[in-house]
């Protein structure tokens, strides 16, 4: 069934603009969210805004703070994802998704919830950067470039406040401009311009999962491992597993190791053994 979201025109449509700063690029390998911002909006008007430094649990990679800055001090005290987690659904809820690149913010906020876990919400999806590489002709599709063409002023780059406030003023001039020039007046109209639906992304099947693993994940269970490194070095090792995800083929399960507390990503095929330890765990 067609949600009904699609139906609204554009300037009546609730959107809830999300921007995220991340602590690497890949989801499925353990990287997760430090930053997150939700504006909502409505007929033209931001009507709230909620914004949070997060505790991602990992350290920021050095890549990732040259572009965001966020800093380990600056997360000291910080929520959890855990924490916050029913604020960021109740931002979503009932409102038309709106984000720069929106896959890359899909698949961090869908890997956060299932590590919670909470619902993946199944949001209509709007895309600024499809929007603009299937209407556009800007001689860069990043949100700075298109902004600056535009005219659009910016505060502070690569921070989760003023990225989805740039990427909502990206999303306004769009459903004017695209509204004048081609006749676009609904949200739905908008999605088949942007190049079709963007769907929220799917972790690996369950069925497809050692049936240990499963029951670890749904019961807060601890796992002994035994794993083989790329290097062929074999280690032994307790575990609390957060979540699977898959990249490039390969599953991958995240988890934090209770010897040092850290968390390690493990590719699933260098497993050699797996099974359930004693005791649960609280998360």
């Amino acid at each position: 069934m067609s949600d009904p979201l699609l139906s609204l025109p554009l300037y009546r449509a609730p959107y809830a603009v999300i921007d995220l700063e991340t602590t690497g690029l890949r989801a499925a390998l353990g990287d997760a969210i430090c930053e997150i911002a939700v504006l909502r909006v409505q007929e033209g008007r931001v009507h709230r805004s909620y914004h949070t430094l997060i505790d991602p649990g990992r350290p920021i990679s050095p890549e990732a703070y040259a572009v965001n800055r966020i800093t380990e001090d600056m997360l000291r005290g910080a929520p959890t994802f855990a924490q916050v987690a029913d604020r960021v659904l109740a931002e979503l809820r009932g409102a038309v998704l709106v984000a720069h690149n929106a896959p890359f913010d899909l698949s961090f906020l869908v890997a956060a919830l299932q590590e919670v876990p909470r619902p993946i919400p199944n949001n209509p999806v709007l895309d600024t950067l499809a929007i603009a590489r299937n209407c556009y002709g800007f001689p860069s599709n990043s949100l700075y470039a298109i902004a600056a063409d535009l005219g659009i002023a910016r505060e502070a780059r690569h921070r989760a406040r003023d990225d989805a406030w740039t990427t909502w003023k990206i999303l306004e001039f769009f459903c004017r401009d695209l509204q004048l020039r081609r006749g676009i007046g609904t949200v739905g109209q908008l999605v088949h311009l942007q190049g079709g639906p963007i769907r929220w992304p799917e972790g690996p099947d369950l069925n497809e999962l050692p049936e240990v693993l499963v029951e670890a994940l749904e019961r807060r269970r601890l796992l002994f491992l035994r794993y083989c490194s790329s290097s062929g070095l074999v280690t032994e090792r307790a575990v609390e597993p957060l979540r699977v995800g898959m990249y490039q083929g390969t599953v991958y399960l995240v988890a934090r190791c209770l010897l040092r507390g850290e968390q390690r990503t493990f590719r699933l095929d260098r497993v050699l053994e797996m099974r359930l330890q004693d005791g649960y765990t609280e998360r």
